[in-house]
Parts: structure tokens; sequence; C-alpha cells
């Protein structure tokens, strides 16, 4: 088992690398001054991400994901995707990677028509618009997919869909719009049949987006969105693969989505371990540096160790995906994404107490960085979910 970077991706990442330090950390603070002069509620994309975007399509560092595109393997985007988490909101759409845009032009790629992909796909991946993916619903337990309520009836030529969604990352940025819906076509089928995959375009009569929610207060520029669906009509030429089919895609589309938010994940914690180091090495207390005190060497040391075994584990899970498919690694794709997010927490929060009062702050990216870690032991399915999928098919073995 090779978990080494291809030749094509290693050049990748040292040109990344050096991306990163010329252009993407430079540019953080000049994000954030333009986000608080738009505004808190304000999801214009700030200019300095389009600027950073054209430097990096010109370095040929654009669309990586998709492997029939860039080339590259899952694992060689794996050791990518780390890379662009140590900077996550602005780097992942920098390079035409960010969630949800990905995990939907992936399964636009796999399962659209020629009609659907023209409209829809092309623009996603040319990067001139962007994509919500509506799932999650506020009154049912989205863990169970099964529980989705929002009906998708067919009435002649069009589908009529109601509902209500929330948690559809991306739909407040003002350059969203299609949104791909997870609803109910056939409620009397076997319970894994009855949910298929609509393309709703967000103008269309009867979407309304209610709120952006935050995470932890923070507003993220793409926003989560809670939206309701009243008689809203789209073609039956939108619906994606054929009705009963939802089940399926979503798990095509969380596969290797899962790998992407993972490895992330390290790089968050990577960041977060580095700023650690340097604080503490620069903050004098009872006669020394910070760093020199034992429980503080027990974090750093810790951290490394866990760092380590939640990366070696997510590039073994792409390894297995690159080599026998999304199928046979379920397991440990359910495994890392428990693994990974919880590391880059354990990661962060140590060095927020490190920091000191200035580790909540804005000052510093670890806090608004630990937020996201701590969605994602609840987005694309919470822990529980998958921890069950882990314990089942162990206990399979000895039953």
């Amino acid at each position: 088992m090779d978990l080494a970077p291809s030749p094509a991706a290693q050049e990748i990442m040292d040109r990344l690398n050096a991306f990163m330090v010329d252009h993407v950390y430079p540019a953080e603070p000049v994000y954030a001054q333009q986000m608080e002069e738009m505004g808190p509620r304000n999801h214009t994309l700030p200019p300095v991400v389009e600027e950073l975007k054209a430097e990096a399509r010109r370095q040929g560092m654009w669309n990586l994901f998709l492997p029939s595109l860039s080339g590259l393997s899952h694992l060689d985007y794996a050791h990518i995707a780390e890379i662009t988490g140590r900077s996550p909101y602005i780097a992942p759409e920098a390079l035409n990677c960010a969630a949800p845009d990905t995990g939907n032009m992936e399964i636009l790629h796999m399962f659209g028509t020629p009609e659907q992909k023209e409209q829809w796909l092309e623009p996603l991946l040319d990067g001139r618009m962007r994509s919500g993916f509506s799932m999650t619903e506020p009154a049912v337990a989205s863990s169970d997919a099964r529980n989705i309520s929002t009906s998708v009836v067919r009435d002649g030529d069009d589908y009529v869909i109601n509902g209500r969604k929330w948690w559809t990352t991306g739909a407040a940025d003002p350059r969203c719009e299609i949104l791909v819906l997870m609803g109910k076509t056939d409620p009397d089928a076997s319970p894994h049949r009855q949910q298929s995959m609509v393309l709703v375009p967000v103008n269309t009569p009867g979407v309304e987006i209610i709120r952006s929610l935050p995470i932890f207060g923070y507003h993220d520029q793409h926003g989560h969105c809670e939206i309701t669906f009243t008689d809203v009509r789209v073609p039956v030429t939108n619906i994606l693969a054929g009705e009963g089919e939802g089940f399926a895609i979503a798990q095509a589309r969380l596969g290797p989505g899962r790998i992407h938010h993972a490895m992330r994940c390290i790089g968050m914690a990577e960041r977060g371990l580095e700023l650690m180091v340097r604080r503490t090495l620069s903050r004098d207390a009872f006669g020394g540096p910070i760093s020199d005190q034992g429980v503080v060497r027990t974090w750093i040391a810790e951290s490394r160790m866990e760092i380590e075994q939640a990366r070696l584990l997510v590039l073994k899970t792409a390894w297995i995906i690159d080599q026998m498919g999304v199928k046979e690694a379920a397991i440990e794709i359910a495994a890392v994404k428990v693994i990974a997010p919880r590391v880059a927490r354990s990661v962060l929060e140590r060095s927020i107490q490190c920091h000191g009062g200035g580790g909540v702050t804005e000052d510093f990216p670890i806090a608004r960085m630990w937020a996201s870690a701590r969605i994602l032991g609840i987005a694309d399915g919470p822990d529980e979910v998958h921890i069950r999928s882990v314990a089942r098919t162990e206990i399979r073995k000895y039953r």
C-alpha cells in the first residue's frame, strides 16, 4: 500500500504550498476586512477571493477534485485537500474545490444528462456560479435519510415540490443558481427507493430562502440556509438519474466528499498545531517560555501523534477508493468521518488554550476553525451514525 502522492500531485503540492504562502495567507486579513465592510449578513464573495481564483487558474490549480479532469487519484487529491484545509474559508474556493459545489459537480458529472451538464455543470466547473445541496430537514431526524418528508409529486410534465429544508450550504451566496434537492417521489416504495434528487433553480417561484444559519455565531460567506418550497414546479427533465435513485446518488456523492472534508480537517489541525507551538515559544511565564511547561509539551506531542494517526487512516481510505471503489471503502469512510474532525477539534482546543484570551477571538483563525470542525461532527451524518456502522461491521465478523 503506497500512500505517497504521485509525481504529478507532488508537483502541484509544491506549487500549492507556495501559493498558500505568497497569496492565500496574506489574503486572510484582507478577506476578513472586506467581509466586515460588507456587513455580517452580506453573503457577497469578497473581491480578494476572485483575485485568488484568477491566480490559481493561471497556475493550473483548478478543479483538482475531479479525477476525470485533473488526472489525479483520490489519494493524490487527499494530499492536496489537506493543504487547502490550512485556510479553509478561502483556499478551497480559490481552486474551485469548495463544498458543496464539489459534490454537486461530481453527481452531475456521474448522473447528469448532456443538457443538465451543459446548463449547470459547465458553469460550475468554470467557477461562474455556485450551488446548494438541499437534503437536511428541520422537522425530522435527518440522520436517517429515509425520514426525509419533502414531497416531489409528478403532475404532467412537471414535478411539484413542497417541503422545508435547512443547512443548505451555499444558498445565501448571490452566485448560487441551482439547488440539488432530495425529496420523496414514491412514499409506497421500499425505504431506499422512495427518494429522488431533482435540480431546482433558485429563482423558481415558490422557493424562499428564509435565513442563513450561523455556526456558533459565525456567519459563513456562502451561508447555510433554511429554505421553504411551496408548490415549486420544475420540469421532469430536472430529475437526476431517475425516480428512486436519490439514496444511491447521496451515497455516491458523500463517499469522496467525506475524504475531502477529512483531509481539510487534517490541514486545520496542522495549522492549529503550528500556531500552538509558535505561540508557546513566544510567550514567557513563570521564568521561561510556556513551551517549557510539561503540560504544554504533552499537548504538543499528543497533537502530533493524533494528526499522524488520522492522516494515515484517511490516506488509506483514499487508496482503497482508488483501488476497489467507494463501496469497498464504506467502513473506512465512516471511520474517517468521525476521526478527522475529532482530531481537528482536539488539536484546535489545545491551541485555543495556549493562546489564552486571544484564542477565542478573531485575531487568530483557530476559534472559527474549531467551530467548523465541530459542525462536521453533525454534517454529512452525525458521528453516532458512522460509529454505529463501524460497530455493526465489526460485530458481524464474529456472529
